[in-house]
């Protein structure tokens, strides 16, 4: 998958830029004011980094650069800066998740707590400004970093002329211009992956962004894809009152994890009222009226069945995001899945282009493209930098949480190293006791001959944070005794994580 590098000698020459009387023709047709834009020329000014896209990769990229000295422009088509995770992914579902969370939380769990309360409505314009809010404060947080660190952001199309200029089209009412560069990161991301046969239209059938902002609660969804995101935006509005149906074609749900924690999430997902349907293909949607049709079949075959939905979300993964980048005009090297071809210090073909983030190999998670901007810009400024691609977490941010770092059970029994499992479930960890939030364990597989951690695996409160330790566990290369010779405040959930590395050498206090 990676290439040897192929030297290029650099471009030089003029650019365009914007007319300093834009202004002036506000009103006017904005083809004819790119035009008269373009009609004026200046000398090239040439920048030591631009990083093409502003998602979690590119802005991190961006920033690092400029705090290392090099003058730097970040270039993203959406106009806000964020990406897809800021703009409508990780972000929005977030705030979707913990406010949906809170409203079926009071609706059936308050009475058992002590706690009494009259009549509960949501105010789904209120929720989903709620959202808004989270996003917006977000983006100018991005914006200010930017202008603090002295970074030009073009808010339009960054497309290759060559190896060493980009032209940016600027969105409506901003500046064209061509900016040549010494460095250049392509950190473009990726989009929602399209399912054959069925058109999106954000009503009806909706992708992730559609499904974030439907404007009313539907009486019944069809989720097509039982992975992380077709799971935690069918929490959201299962917990908001729809009927939630997923259909997954694999046997069992959450692609990647531990195949042990992936039951526990799908038993508690049932329990909560989803409907999972796995070993399940979808053959076809029809609108009908003012819903949708989904036609599915066993995965075998010879189970043919129609279910009707309001909304049908389409969850079936990402793919490389490189429309009007003009790839074709310096020839990148892309692979069978559209992913741009890197070495293993992010370079192309081209030593001064390196790829980072969706849009090349690995997982498609923010924190793991943010990473990769950090090294990639110390690649370019000191010749060295680290991304260590086994301790890279996930998480899943349903109720109860999941999250993992490092190898599931099944990756290390494939390996054929001899290994030992500790488990320590939060029914016995006090914290969680007098939360009255009981539900999952801390799963841990270290190496038998050695006691090094290779995977750590949680299910329940907290997950998400939780797994931060483990993490730097498997970076340092901890064994479970290391962990189980910390000492973990009393009462907090971290005890349990404690208690598996205790189980995994030896054995539990606690149970």
């Amino acid at each position: 998958m990676l290439k040897s590098l192929v030297p290029v000698s650099k471009s030089s020459g003029w650019h365009l830029t914007q007319s300093t009387t834009r202004s002036f023709y506000a009103g006017q047709n904005s083809s004819i004011i790119r035009a008269l834009r373009r009609g004026y020329a200046t000398e090239t000014k040439e920048l030591d980094v631009v990083v093409i896209g502003a998602g979690p990769g590119g802005y991190v990229a961006a920033i690092k650069a400029a705090q290392l000295g090099l003058k730097t422009a970040c270039i993203d088509k959406r106009g806000p800066p964020g990406g897809t995770c800021l703009n409508v992914g990780c972000i929005p579902s977030k705030s979707l998740l913990n406010n949906s969370f809170l409203y079926h939380e009071i609706l059936h769990d308050t009475k058992k707590r002590g706690i009494e309360v009259g009549d509960v409505k949501l105010n789904i314009a209120n929720f989903l400004k709620a959202k808004d809010d989270a996003v917006n404060g977000n983006v100018r947080g991005i914006e200010i970093l930017f202008k603090q660190n002295k970074i030009d952001y073009y808010r339009g199309t960054g497309k290759f002329l060559n190896p060493n200029e980009i032209e940016v089209t600027g969105n409506p009412g901003e500046p064209d211009a061509i900016l040549k560069a010494k460095n250049i990161i392509v950190a473009t991301g990726s989009e929602s992956t399209p399912f054959p046969g069925l058109t999106i239209d954000e009503k009806k059938i909706v992708t992730s962004t559609g499904a974030i902002a439907l404007d009313k609660v539907p009486e019944k969804m069809v989720i097509i894809g039982g992975g992380i995101i077709g799971l935690e935006l069918g929490s959201v509005w299962s917990r908001l009152g729809a009927n939630v149906t997923v259909v997954e074609f694999q046997n069992s749900i959450g692609a990647g994890m531990d195949a042990e924690i992936a039951k526990l999430v799908q038993r508690s997902l049932s329990k909560q009222g989803l409907k999972i349907k796995t070993g399940t293909k979808v053959l076809g949607a029809d609108l009908v009226g003012d819903g949708v049709q989904v036609k599915v079949d066993s995965a075998k075959g010879g189970k043919e069945e129609t279910l009707d939905a309001d909304v049908v979300l389409v969850a079936i993964g990402r793919r490389p995001y490189t429309e009007g980048l003009g790839l074709e005009n310096i020839d990148l090297d892309v692979d069978e899945r559209g992913r741009l071809v890197i070495d293993q210090e992010y370079r192309t073909k081209y030593p001064h282009i390196r790829v980072i983030g969706d849009v090349t190999f690995g997982a498609m998670l923010a924190h793991k493209a943010e990473e990769e901007g950090i090294a990639a810009v110390e690649y370019i400024k000191k010749g060295h930098g680290h991304v260590n691609y086994g301790a890279i977490p996930a998480v899943m941010y349903t109720h109860p949480e999941v999250a993992w770092v490092g190898m599931t059970e099944e990756q290390v029994k494939a390996s054929g190293v001899a290994y030992n499992v500790g488990k320590f479930p939060f029914a016995a960890n006090s914290r969680a006791k007098t939360n009255l939030d009981t539900e999952g364990w801390v799963k841990m597989i270290a190496e038998k001959d050695t006691d090094r951690l290779l995977g750590i695996h949680i299910i329940g409160p907290n997950a998400g944070e939780m797994i931060a330790e483990g993490t730097l566990a498997i970076e340092y290369g901890a064994s479970s005794e290391d962990i189980s010779r910390t000492c973990h405040a009393h009462p907090t959930l971290s005890e349990a994580f404690k208690e598996a590395a205790m189980a995994t050498h030896g054995k539990a206090i606690h149970f």
